[in-house]
Order: C-alpha cells, then structure tokens, then sequence
C-alpha cells in the first residue's frame, strides 16, 4: 500500500538515504532527483513531505518552506543555538563564539552559552561578557536549566570539537549513549565523533548534534554585510543612532558612541574586536 503526501522531518541524512519522522514512525526515504536539479541539499530539521511504499524505495518528494538554515552545522528550522565552549582543551576562542551568535542572529535563532569544564578552568569572565548580550548563558552542570531551555523548541547545538558537546547530551539523555571523544594532550584538541547532523527528542524539544570544527574556514562565507552587522551585536543597540556622524563604522572614529561605550567598559573590548574583524571580513567577502 502507498501512502504518498505523507509529512514529516528529518531526523538525519546518511550517504543519500533520509530518515524521516512522520506520525507514523521513521522511514528511510530516498531523495528525489530534483533536489540535485535544483542545487537543493535536504537538511537535518527540514519539514518533508514523503512517499511511503510497502515493496518499494520510499522517496522524499518535498522539502516545505524554511524558516532559516545554517550551512555549518548543516541544519533547518531552528529556534536556538546552543554554543557549547569548553574553559579549556581546547581554550575558548571568543571570535569563533562571536561570529557563531552573528550568524545566528542573522537568521533570527537565538544563541545560547553553555560553558563546560568549569571545574578545570574559571568560565568567570567569559560567563559576564555574554551576560551583558542578554543572551541565556550557562553551564553544562545546570542540566535543569538546559532542559527547559529546550522544551518545545528545535536546537542546534555546536562548538569546538572537544568541547563537550555529546557528553552534555548524555547527560541530558542518558539513552542516546552517544560516543565521546579523547582530548589529544599534544594538540589541545579533540577527535570528531559525530559524522553527520541528527536530531533527537531532548527534554522535551528537539537538538541536533552536529560534528564539531577546529578551523574557522568553514564559516567564513557565512559572515553578513558590513552594514548589518551592528545590529547583530545586541549590546550595541543602546548606542545605535547616537554616534556624531551617521556614518560611523564604529572602528574609532570620533564621537563614536560604542566606541566610547567600550572604552567605559559598557561593552566588552573582546566583543567590540570581533565586531571590527567581522566586519573587516565582510568587506574583504563577496556580495552576502
């Protein structure tokens, strides 16, 4: 018997294959040949529409209208972005952490802090600077306010290979027995154990797991435009429009109030220096 029409989401994508959650279990589906007419790539989250046949190859027939994407970590329709950052092995990188809550930002997904290994390394400081963004900030030990952080929302979560990412999902959800991987004394740097994007039911949401990085060259086409980057800085919205000149870059010019808000220790100066390199980036980008 076919079921055609039938929808569902993407739980994850092995070598062409799609396992797909609908109301009446997970399937693997097969992708139709128009998505690579289409230069489509289906994602981890997409909402599909699928065909489901008894003695045949089920098929994947449509992915439903986006409400945003990443391209790393490879995933759609997502609320949050849990940034997992480890106090040390590997040591917190803040222009990573930065460019990571812009990007989200971009897309309207709300960035999340969660800090692990504080009991190797003090998180104090770094814990403050992001307090001040008003974005949810936490550590990986509060698994009670992680869990209502995710309840009834679709999560992506991502950060430095090593940083903790699925022994917090173990913790989170003993069941998913997820495999964690040894820090390498010699490199400060962890070996990648998640290979593709998945998702999983966690404390009462959805998280995809996605595999970690180590460099910075696969989001270098993500950055936005220079011009939209001040608003992707929430701390600087107080001094939007305040500066003398309507011009300002905010990279020093004079009478420039986030400038100066930096220099009150309002705004923090890491925060500020990711601003000006991003936007250094973006100028140096192709149009966005």
């Amino acid at each position: 018997m076919e079921q055609q029409g039938l929808r569902g989401t993407i739980l994850k994508g092995i070598g062409g294959f799609y396992y797909v959650e609908t109301a009446l279990g997970v399937f693997e589906c097969k992708a139709k040949g128009k998505f690579r007419k289409e230069r489509l790539t289906p994602l981890a989250g997409d909402h599909v529409l699928v065909t489901v046949r008894d003695n045949q190859e089920n098929t994947l027939d449509e992915i439903l209208p986006r409400k945003n994407a990443l391209g790393r970590p490879p995933v759609a329709n997502v609320d949050q972005l849990l940034i997992v950052v480890s106090a040390t092995k590997p040591a917190p990188n803040p222009f990573v952490i930065d460019k990571l809550t812009v990007v989200a930002e971009e897309r309207h997904i709300l960035p999340v802090l969660i800090f692990s290994k504080s009991d190797l390394a003090s998180v104090e400081t770094l814990y403050k600077i992001y307090e001040t963004t008003g974005y949810p900030v936490m550590l990986n030990t509060e698994l009670s306010r992680i869990t209502a952080q995710l309840n009834g929302k679709c999560s992506a979560l991502t950060g430095n290979t090593g940083a903790g990412k699925s022994t917090l999902l173990n913790a989170l959800c003993p069941s998913l027995s997820l495999p964690t991987g040894e820090i390498s004394e010699k490199l400060g740097r962890g070996r990648h154990t998640t290979r593709h994007a998945e998702l999983f039911h966690v404390g009462g949401g959805l998280v995809i797991d996605t595999a970690g990085f180590s460099s910075l060259d696969a989001l270098k086409s993500e950055t936005p435009p220079p011009e939209a980057l001040e608003t992707l800085f929430p701390e600087f919205e107080p001094f939007l429009g305040q500066c003398k000149f309507t011009t300002c870059a905010h990279t020093g010019e004079k009478g420039c109030r986030i400038c100066q808000a930096v220099a009150d220790g309002v705004i923090a100066e890491s925060r500020h220096k990711s601003y000006l390199q991003l936007r250094q980036e973006a100028l140096e980008q192709k149009p966005w």
